[in-house]
């Protein structure tokens, strides 16, 4: 790549030639604030904090969108370009609910960090202090336009990255807001539930709906028996709750913390997750063996299913029948694990923590009750939501020794571990699969070329006598390229992976959101992702119907894809209309 030469602050650099300002300020190692871009998402100049000073140029520029010229001389801390930042955050403070205390993003909002920063004390424009304008017609989220500062992030995550484009600017001047077409709410709109417009969101205008209150309830009451399990992200995102560099993986101080939380049993979806390996694994060798619909398309991800159901009802009967691990580790609990401790199931409350808002939505699907009456799972909470009931209990995260999970649920293989990464799922079924067509030990368990973070990946294996051609996509933009392919004719799969949110379950719609600059330039997915293969690599049980616990359930139940898995471990998809009708 062609390089050129930049003065910034007086200082020579070499930058490549198709760098932006901003992007030859990070070679200087200089961060440029800014509210409105995203890497390779939002780069639109609208928020006009990321404002330099070029030599020549008439005004000062926005660094996100400005490209650098050979010999460019660039000032980003002059005293002309200090005022212009500290005037825009004024007047976007002017127009902003300022109840930073009591907001769920205290200390974890880029507008009141950049606040901080440039020493804001007082705003020298009149400030109505915006009431709150709350719309939270969806299971996920709530949404709070006095708190929005027009952004426009959350509208180019769900048009450009998740095709769904719900949201958009309505209105002109100080009466823009960002909402949906004709000002109806989400649950009138083809929303998808994926939350990854909360995770873009650089302050509290949009954030999940809390379900801790309903669990610290639960955990009150002397009657309930309440559960949980983590799901296999979980692990090595919750450290950066509290400080630990991204990608640790604190597996050993979350069981001990949610112990002290006062959970009765503390499980793992990991254990989920090969449970649904083992039904997922001889459903896709019928479909193969028995003429079934084909491309067979995994069921783990809601925000994927809820897509399909709106925008491509045509490929339901593709979707495997298999409960995602979440809703198979709410169904074992008030079956199996009721009948094995002798309690009544609606005594059993069971709470999931998981990656994603989508999760949230599914718990409420119908199909979702192996007990007449009772919702699998009674309460999921996000990684976030976690990070504040532990808060809440004082509890030091950090110092906090390893323990290890109750067995009763708590056993599970390397290949349930990888569910939280894109290519995870499919690299799971593959290993097992693999010796179930076969009837003998596969020479390698490594899959590898699904692995990494592409949003589409395609690879061929042989199982038995037969080729099969499988795909992974993750980001529904992604999933909407592979399945207009497929509808075209240009491609063809046996077996397919489909994630809603780019590089799988570690970049959920419910993982910690990170503050600038960390969401410009770190790359997430990758820091998340790595320990999770690094641990498949370390264990010893890497396969799904190796794990004893498994085994142990099908003594009890019956055969993988039987009788009574069918009642418990699987479901029905329903075409679902775009836009809700009067």
């Amino acid at each position: 790549m062609e390089n050129i030469n930049v003065k910034i602050n007086g200082v020579n650099f070499e930058v490549p030639k198709t760098s932006t300002v901003m992007d030859a300020c990070r070679v200087a190692g200089i961060d440029i604030p800014t509210l409105c871009y995203m890497k390779d998402v939002n780069a639109i100049g609208s928020c006009r904090v990321c404002v330099v000073e070029v030599k020549g140029a008439r005004t000062l520029v926005a660094s996100c969108v400005y490209p650098v010229a050979d010999g460019m001389e660039i000032s980003t801390n002059s005293q002309k370009v200090i005022e212009s930042r500290k005037t825009t955050l004024e007047l976007i403070l002017s127009n902003h609910r300022m109840d930073c205390l009591t907001c769920l993003r205290n200390q974890n909002c880029e507008l009141q960090k950049m606040a901080k920063d440039f020493g804001i004390q007082d705003i020298r424009f009149e400030c109505d202090n915006d009431v709150p304008r709350i719309e939270d017609s969806e299971q996920h989220l709530v949404r709070d336009n006095s708190k929005c500062i027009i952004c426009r992030r959350c509208v180019s995550i769900c048009k450009n990255n998740q095709a769904v484009a719900v949201i958009g600017p309505n209105n002109r001047g100080f009466d823009t807001q960002i909402s949906c077409a004709y000002d109806r709410n989400l649950d009138e709109v083809p929303c998808v539930s994926c939350g990854q417009c909360i995770a873009a969101c650089p302050t509290a205008a949009l954030t999940e709906k809390d379900h801790t209150e309903q669990v610290w309830q639960a955990l009150d009451d002397p009657s309930k028996h309440v559960v949980i399990a983590a799901a296999p992200s979980i692990r090595v995102t919750l450290g950066e709750c509290f400080g630990m560099p991204i990608g640790t993986n604190v597996e050993g101080k979350m069981v001990a913390a949610m112990r002290r939380l006062g959970f009765d049993g503390v499980f793992d979806l990991n254990t989920a997750a090969d449970l649904t390996v083992m039904e997922e694994g001889p459903e896709l060798l019928s479909r193969l063996n028995n003429g079934g619909k084909l491309p067979m398309t995994t069921s783990c991800c809601p925000g994927w299913i809820r897509y399909c159901e709106q925008f491509y009802p045509e490929f339901i009967p593709h979707v495997s029948s298999c409960k995602s691990p979440q809703q198979m580790y709410g169904a074992i609990m008030k079956t199996y694990y009721a009948k094995k401790m002798d309690i009544d199931p609606k005594d059993i409350y069971v709470v999931s923590v998981i990656p994603c808002t989508a999760k949230k939505f599914e718990v409420t699907r119908d199909g979702q009750s192996a007990v007449e009456g009772l919702h699998d799972i009674d309460a999921a909470l996000t990684t976030r939501e976690l990070a504040r009931m532990i808060s809440r209990a004082g509890i030091m995260f950090s110092e906090l020794p390893d323990e290890g999970l109750d067995p009763a649920f708590g056993v599970y293989s390397g290949a349930g571990g990888i569910f939280g990464t894109t290519g995870g799922v499919m690299e799971a079924a593959l290993r097992t699969v693999s010796e179930l067509a076969t009837g003998k030990p596969a020479p390698s368990i490594d899959f590898t070329d699904v692995r990494g973070l592409e949003g589409i990946k395609e690879a061929s294996y042989t199982l038995g006598d037969r080729e099969v051609k499988v795909a992974v996509a993750s980001g529904l933009v992604n999933v909407r390229r592979l399945l207009d392919k497929i509808k075209a004719g240009e491609v063809h799969y046996d077996f397919i992976e489909m994630m809603a949110c780019s590089g799988g379950c570690i970049n959920g719609g419910g993982q910690p959101v990170q503050a600038a600059p960390l969401h410009k330039y770190n790359n997430l997915r990758a820091l998340r992702s790595k320990p999770l293969y690094d641990q498949d690599k370390a264990m010893t049980l890497r396969k799904a119907h190796e794990n004893p616990v498994i085994k142990e359930i099908y003594q009890e139940i019956g055969e993988p894809g039987g009788h009574t898995a069918h009642e418990w471990l699987h479901t029905t998809y329903t075409p679902r209309a775009k836009y809700k009708t009067d």
